[in-house]
C-alpha cells in the first residue's frame, strides 16, 4: 500500500460526496414530477409517451396493481429481448453475421438484462450483433434500472402518505426515471468517455498489424454509449467479453475513475433524495453512512489482501514489490483496482476491471461478501435503496425488542405483518445462492464446468449463485457457465433475486401507506443518528455472517490457509 494510493482512493470518495446532495436533489424534484432546467425540452416528450401509451399520469395504483404492472412489464421485456437474440442472424446492423443464440444461452442472457443482472455466458464480441447490443440489451440497460427506481419510489410515498390505499403509477414512474434521470446522464457520460477513446461506431472491426507484423482483427462497435448506462444504471454487462479491463472500454485512468463514480453516481444520489422526499435528509445521510462504512472498509480490505501478495507466487521468483498483480490491469494499480472491485459487489453493478478469480483469497472474499450482504451498499439503482429500507425495518424491530416498544420507521409502526414480509425478502437470497450453490457442488456435470479444483472451485460456483441472485452478474472467472445447467439455474436465481424481493417490498409499501403517520415521541427511537448507523450495520453483518460463513470457510477461508501453506490446487 502507499500513499499515492490512499490519496486516490480519498479523492475518489470526496467526489461521490460532492455529486450526492446536488444529483440527490435533482432526482428528487424530477422524480416527484416537479419542474427541473430540463422540463421545457423533457415534458412535452415525457406527456407523448402517456398519450400514445394511453396512460393517465393522475391515476395511481395500489401495491398489488403495482406489483402486476412490474411483472407485466419485465415478462414482455423478457420476450422481446428472447426473440431478438434467437433471431439475431436475420436482423439488421450485423455485420459480424453472427447466428442466433442457443435456447439455453438466450433464456439467461434475457433474464439477465430485465432483471438489471447483466450476467453474460457469452464474449460480446463474438456473440452479439450490434442491433442485438443497442436495440436489446442496451434498452433493458436503461428500463430494468428504471423499473427498479420505480419500486423505490413507491416504497419511499408509503413513508409520505398516512391512510393512503395508492402508491403511485408504475408507469409513469418508470418514465420520468428513464427520461429525466438516466438518460440526460447517459448522454453526458457517453460524450465523455468518447472524448476520453472510447469507439462509438457501428463498424464490426478494424483489421491491425501487429509488432510480430501479423494480422489481427480488433472488435469495434457502439461501445461509449453502453458502457455509459451500463455504469449509471448499475448493469455491468460488457460490451467486450473482459469488461472494463479491455482498453475499449476502459482506457486510461481517468476513464477509469468515470467509471467508478458513475457507477456509484445514480444509486448514492437516490438515497439521499429518499430522504429529501421523506422530509428527513438525516434519515438519508444516516443510509449514506452505513454505505460509506461497508465500501470503505472493504476497499480497504482489497487493497490491503491484494498489496500484501501471494507468498506462493513469491516462492516461484516473482517480484512481491507490487503485490498481487494477476489478472490486474498495469494502468489502474491497486488501488483503483481495489475501489472497483468493492464499488461494484457493494453495487449490484457487475462490471470489472480485474478478474476477480485472480485476486488472493481474502482479496476474492470481500466481494463476493459484499453481494452476499443484500447488495444494498448502495446497491442496484432503486434495489439498493428498498433493500437497505428492509433491513432498516429489521432494525427498528431489534431495537424495539431491546426497549419493549413498538418499533417505528419514519413514523410508520413495524407490526407483524411488514415483518413477515421483510423476512419473506431477506430470506430470498440464502434460498438461491445456497440451494443452487449446493446442488452444483454435488452433481458431476455441474463441477465440470469449474477451472479449478479444491476450494477455488466451490468458489466460482458460489460467487456465480451469489452474483446472480443478488443481481450483480459479476463473475469470480474460471467456470464454464454457458452450459444447460448453469444458463438455466442461473437464469432461475436472477428472478428469484429480482422479483421474490421486489414483490415483498411493494407488499410492505402498501401495508405501510395504510397506516397513519404518527409523530415522534419520548420514547422513539431515533433512527437518524450514529447509534442507529451502528445497529443498522450490525444487523446487515449479522445476517450475512449467520447465513454464508460456513460456506465462505469451505472455500477462499480455507484456500487463503493453504495459500500460506504454500498448497496448490
Amino acid at each position: 500500500m502507499s500513499v499515492i494510493g490512499w490519496l486516490q482512493l480519498a479523492l475518489l470518495f470526496l467526489v461521490m460526496l460532492a455529486l450526492v446532495k446536488p444529483l440527490g436533489l435533482y432526482m428528487a424534484r424530477a422524480l416527484s414530477g416537479e419542474r427541473t432546467f430540463l422540463s421545457p425540452v423533457l415534458g412535452p416528450v415525457e406527456r407523448g409517451f402517456y398519450a400514445a401509451a394511453g396512460v393517465d399520469p393522475a391515476r395511481e395504483q395500489g401495491w398489488l396493481a403495482y406489483a402486476f404492472s412490474l411483472l407485466a412489464f419485465s415478462i414482455a421485456g423478457f420476450a422481446a429481448l428472447y426473440a431478438i437474440l434467437r433471431l439475431q442472424a436475420f436482423l439488421p446492423l450485423n455485420p459480424q453475421g453472427f447466428g442466433g443464440l442457443a435456447p439455453h444461452l438466450a433464456f439467461n442472457t434475457a433474464v439477465s438484462f430485465v432483471t438489471n443482472t447483466n450476467w453474460q455466458s457469452y464474449g460480446g464480441e463474438t456473440t452479439m450483433s450490434h442491433f442485438s447490443q443497442m436495440a436489446g440489451l442496451t434498452v433493458q440497460n436503461f428500463v430494468s434500472a428504471a423499473a427498479g427506481i420505480a419500486v423505490a419510489l413507491a416504497l419511499t410515498r408509503a413513508f409520505v402518505r398516512s391512510g393512503a390505499t395508492a402508491l403511485g403509477n408504475f408507469w409513469v414512474d418508470m418514465t420520468r426515471a428513464t427520461l429525466h434521470v438516466l438518460l440526460p446522464l447517459a448522454v453526458v457520460v457517453a460524450l465523455a468517455f468518447v472524448l476520453m477513446g472510447l469507439p462509438q461506431t457501428l463498424a464490426g472491426s478494424v483489421a491491425a498489424t501487429t509488432v510480430e507484423g501479423a494480422q489481427q482483427t480488433i472488435a469495434l462497435g457502439p461501445i461509449a454509449s453502453q458502457e455509459a448506462i451500463k455504469q449509471l444504471g448499475t448493469n455491468g454487462g460488457g460490451f467486450l467479453n473482459v469488461n472494463a479491463a479491455h482498453p475499449f472500454e476502459n482506457p486510461t485512468a481517468l476513464s477509469n475513475y468515470l467509471n467508478i463514480v458513475a457507477m456509484l453516481g445514480v444509486s448514492a444520489a437516490l438515497v439521499y433524495a429518499f430522504g429529501q422526499m421523506v422530509g428527513s435528509r438525516r434519515q438519508g445521510w444516516a443510509f449514506l453512512a452505513v454505505t460509506a462504512l461497508f465500501l470503505i472498509v472493504g476497499t480497504g480490505a482489497v487493497y490491503w489482501a491484494e498489496t500484501s501478495g501471494n507468498p506462493v507466487l513469491s516462492a516461484l521468483g516473482v517480484d512481491p514489490a507490487m503485490g498481487n498483480m494477476e489478472g490486474k490491469e498495469v494502468r489502474f494499480g491497486q488501488a483503483m483496482t481495489a475501489a472497483y472491485a468493492a464499488a461494484t459487489t457493494g453495487l449490484s453493478d457487475g462490471g470489472v476491471n480485474a478478474m476477480h478469480g485472480s485476486l488472493t483469497p481474502l482479496g476474492g472474499l470481500v466481494p463476493m461478501f459484499l453481494m452476499q450482504l443484500g447488495e444494498v451498499l448502495p446497491g442496484g439503482v432503486g434495489s439498493g435503496l428498498y433493500g437497505m429500507v428492509v433491513f432498516a425495518i429489521l432494525a427498528v424491530f431489534v431495537a424495539g425488542l431491546m426497549v419493549g416498544r413498538t418499533p417505528e420507521l419514519l413514523g410508520k409502526k413495524i407490526e407483524a405483518r411488514e415483518m413477515k414480509y421483510a423476512m419473506l425478502a431477506v430470506l430470498i437470497l440464502p434460498l438461491a445462492i445456497l440451494g443452487f450453490s449446493a446442488a452444483s457442488a454435488m452433481l458431476p456435470f455441474a463441477v465440470a464446468g469449474i477451472g479449478t479444483g479444491g476450494p477455488h472451485g466451490l468458489s466460482e460456483i458460489l460467487y456465480a449463485f451469489t452474483s446472480a441472485a443478488g443481481n450483480n452478474g459479476s463473475a469470480f472467472g474460471g467456470l464454464t457457465a454457458n452450459t444447460p445447467w448453469y444458463n438455466t439455474t442461473l437464469g432461475i436465481a436472477m428472478l428469484l433475486g429480482r422479483f421474490a424481493y421486489a414483490v415483498p417490498v411493494l407488499a410492505i409499501a402498501g401495508s405501510l401507506a395504510a397506516k397513519t403517520r404518527v409523530p415522534a415521541s419520548a420514547g422513539t427511537f431515533p433512527t437518524d443518528g450514529p447509534l442507529f448507523v451502528g445497529l443498522l450495520a450490525g444487523i446487515i453483518v449479522i445476517l450475512g455472517g449467520l447465513q454464508f460463513f460456513p460456506a465462505l470457510a469451505l472455500g477462499p477461508i480455507v484456500e487463503h490457509f493453504a495459500m500460506l501453506a504454500g498448497q496448490t490446487f
